[in-house]
């Protein structure tokens, strides 16, 4: 159970860590620090605690950077952007789900029901936190 987990974890991260391997700079931001920067840095386990900080801390800027345009666009585009990620969300986990044996499909449908109850919960969670926010 242990493996097929593994494995599953591994495919489902596949794409992201196709994006940040080392090569030509192909990747989306282009240049800049990347995997092989810091794999010939050598850097410390404290730099590298560092490092990993800056980079999530970037990650999290960036994505609230986007909101606030995301959050500016009309709603049939924001709705329109929503219906194309879900789409291609749902290729990607049906050409995964294509390259696993039934074990592993019958474990990979787990775990995404588990990741959808989740979203759901959170986002129930995040609906009740807003309408708790107006009246309070």
């Amino acid at each position: 159970m242990r493996k097929t987990m593994t494995a599953l974890l591994l495919a489902m991260t596949l794409p992201t860590l196709a994006m940040a391997a080392p090569g030509d700079d192909h990747r989306p931001g282009g240049p800049g620090p990347g995997p092989r920067m810091f794999h010939e840095l050598d850097l410390n386990k404290d730099q590298q605690r560092q490092v990993h900080k800056l980079m999530m801390d970037q990650r999290k800027n960036d994505r609230e950077m986007i909101q606030r345009y995301l959050d500016k666009l009309p709603e049939a585009d924001k709705q329109a952007l929503k219906n194309e990620r879900e789409a291609s969300h749902d290729k990607q986990q049906k050409a995964i789900r294509g390259l696993l044996t039934p074990e592993q499909q019958k474990t990979f449908d787990e775990h995404v029901a588990k990741m959808k109850e989740r979203k759901a919960d959170r986002e129930e969670f995040e609906a009740w936190k807003a309408e708790h926010k107006k009246a309070g």
